[in-house]
C-alpha cells in the first residue's frame, strides 16, 4: 500500500468522478454547471466516461426516481465493484472496517437496510416532528434575539443556519450541545473533497469514539431522547447505535443548515420572490419545496452500482456498472416543470428528489422541512429589509464540500 494511495483524496476514492464541467456550479451560484444543463437537453441517460471511470449519468426526473426505486441497484458502497477496483483490499479494511460499517444504513440494501430502517420510522414519525415545531420555534427565536442583539453586520451560517439545526439535531439525539465544535469540525472535515484517507480514517474513527461514549452514557441512564429510545426498545448492538447516531448527527444538522444559508442567499438575490414570501407567510411550505427543488445542495449526486442488468430509461445498465443521478439536473427536469430554472416561491408543490425516492429517501425530511418553514418565515418576519452585506460575488460558497452552499453570508438589515 503506498503512501500515495494513502494522500489521495478520500472523496475521489469513495464517490465516482465526473468531469468539473458537469460538476462545477454555473455562472449563477444557485444554478447546475452549465455542462449538465446542456447535456440534459440531449437525454435523459448519458454514459459518461472520466479518468477511468465509467458511470450512468441520470439527468431526467423520471428516470432518477425509476434509478432511486429499482431493487436492482444497490447502495453497498463498501462492495461495489468499482471500491474494489480502485481501493487496496489492506485500504479497503481500514476504511470500512465491521464496527465502522454497523449501523450505517443508508449504504445498505435490503434485507439489512429493511431492520434498521424499521426501527428509525416509529421514532421519525410525522406526528413527532409536528409536535417538535414549538420547540424549533424557541431555538430559531433564541437565535434571531441574540443576533439582533448583536446588531449588524452578522454571518447569517455561524449566528443563525449553523446552530439552529444543531440545537435541534443534539437536543433530539441526546447530545450535549456545548460538544458542538467537536462534531461541527470533525464532519467539515469529512464532508471536505480534499480530505485525504489518513484524514478521513482518522476523523471518523475519533467522531465514533466520541458518539461511542454517548452510547455507553445512554446505557446506563437512559432520557427521552431519541437515542435513549434506540437503547431502551431495540436489540441495537452499541457498534449499530454509533453508526446511527453518527449518520443522523451529520445529517441532521449539515445538510438543513446548507439549506437555510444557501436558501436565505437565494431569496436575497431574487427580491421578488423575497418580498412575495415576506409580505405571504402562508406560502413558505411552498417556498421550502421550491428552495429545495431549485437549490439541490446533493450538487455531487447520489450513487448506485447495479446488481444485475436492468433498463432504465431505455438504456441497459450491465450488473456491475455505476450509476449517479444528478439531483441539481433532475429537478430542472423542463418535462416535470414549467420554467424549471426560475425561483418562484408560489410554484406548487410537486415531486422533487431532494430527499431521494424510494426505500433510502431521507429519514428525517419532515424535520428538515419544519425547521426550514420556522426559519424562513420569523427570518423574513423579523428582519424584513435583510440585505447582504458584500456583493454577492464575495460570498465563499462550498465548491470544495460534498454537500453544497456557503460558507459565510454577511448580511445586514
Amino acid at each position: 500500500m503506498s503512501t500515495a494511495e494513502r494522500q489521495r483524496s478520500a472523496q475521489e476514492l469513495i464517490r465516482p468522478q465526473l468531469p468539473a464541467e458537469l460538476t462545477n456550479r454555473g455562472k449563477c451560484p444557485f444554478d447546475p454547471a452549465t455542462g449538465l444543463t446542456e447535456l440534459s437537453g440531449h437525454g435523459r441517460i448519458h454514459r459518461i466516461e472520466h479518468n477511468g471511470d465509467t458511470v450512468w449519468l441520470v439527468t431526467g426526473h423520471d428516470e432518477a426516481r425509476a434509478v432511486l426505486a429499482a431493487p436492482q441497484m444497490s447502495s453497498d458502497r463498501v462492495n461495489s465493484p468499482r471500491a474494489r477496483a480502485l481501493i487496496s483490499p489492506e485500504l479497503h479494511a481500514e476504511l470500512f472496517p465491521p464496527e465502522r460499517r454497523a449501523g450505517s444504513f443508508i449504504f445498505m440494501d435490503a434485507p439489512e437496510h429493511t431492520r434498521y430502517r424499521r426501527m428509525l420510522t416509529g421514532q421519525f414519525t410525522v406526528r413527532r416532528m409536528r409536535d417538535l415545531t414549538p420547540r424549533v420555534h424557541e431555538i430559531v427565536t433564541a437565535q434571531l434575539d441574540a443576533m439582533i442583539e448583536k446588531g449588524p453586520p452578522a454571518d447569517l451560517v455561524h449566528d443563525f443556519a449553523l446552530p439552529v439545526p444543531s440545537l435541534v439535531i443534539c437536543e433530539l439525539l441526546g447530545v450535549d450541545y456545548g460538544d458542538r465544535d467537536e462534531f461541527q469540525r470533525r464532519t467539515a472535515k469529512l464532508l471536505s473533497l480534499n480530505t485525504t484517507v489518513d484524514e478521513q480514517i482518522k476523523n471518523t474513527t475519533e467522531l465514533r469514539k466520541f458518539m461511542y461514549g454517548l452510547v455507553c452514557a445512554k446505557r446506563r441512564s437512559p432520557g427521552d431522547d431519541l437515542l435513549s429510545g434506540l437503547v431502551r426498545d431495540t436489540d441495537l448492538d452499541d457498534n449499530e447505535l454509533t453508526g446511527i447516531a453518527n449518520l443522523l448527527l451529520i445529517a441532521g444538522h449539515e445538510t438543513t443548515a446548507n439549506m437555510l444559508a444557501l436558501g436565505t442567499f437565494a431569496l436575497l438575490e431574487h427580491p421578488d420572490q423575497f418580498a412575495r414570501l415576506r409580505d405571504d407567510p402562508d406560502l413558505v411550505e411552498n417556498a421550502v419545496e421550491e428552495l429545495l427543488r431549485y437549490l439541490s445542495i446533493i450538487s455531487s449526486g447520489v450513487s448506485r452500482h447495479a446488481k444485475e442488468d436492468v433498463v432504465i430509461g431505455g438504456a441497459t445498465i450491465r450488473a456491475g456498472e455505476t450509476v449517479v443521478v444528478s439531483v441539481p439536473a433532475a429537478n430542472r427536469d423542463d418535462s416535470q416543470y414549467d420554467d424549471p430554472h426560475a425561483l418562484l416561491v408560489d410554484r406548487p408543490r410537486g415531486h422533487h428528489v431532494a430527499f431521494g425516492h424510494g426505500i433510502h429517501q431521507c429519514l428525517g425530511q419532515q424535520l428538515a422541512r419544519v425547521e426550514m418553514a420556522v426559519g424562513f418565515s420569523e427570518l423574513l418576519r423579523r428582519l424584513p429589509a435583510l440585505e447582504l452585506a458584500v456583493p454577492a460575488a464575495e460570498v465563499p460558497l462550498r465548491t470544495d464540500m460534498s454537500i453544497y452552499g456557503v460558507h459565510r453570508l454577511p448580511v445586514t438589515w
